[in-house]
């Protein structure tokens, strides 16, 4: 550990982990704002917002399911 740069106490990769997962989860939930934001400017209704957050929401929903069959099967 003697020459590994270290940021708030934590070593470069542990702080890059953290930042990833954090600013991940902020864009996600920013992207499901926008997306509700969307659907209610747009006057969309019921089924349309369903339809919109369906469409447009299985992009990060498939990125987080691929983090999570990662850990499953144990290859992260």
């Amino acid at each position: 550990m003697g020459d590994e740069p270290i940021i708030f106490g934590l070593t470069i990769a542990e702080f890059e982990d953290i930042s990833l997962r954090v600013l991940l989860t902020a864009l996600i939930l920013y992207m499901v704002f926008i997306i509700g934001n969307l659907a209610w400017k747009s006057r969309a209704g019921k089924y349309g917002t369903i339809w919109m957050f369906v469409a447009l929401g299985l992009g990060f929903l498939g990125f987080v399911s691929k983090g999570l069959i990662q850990r499953y099967l144990g290859i992260e």
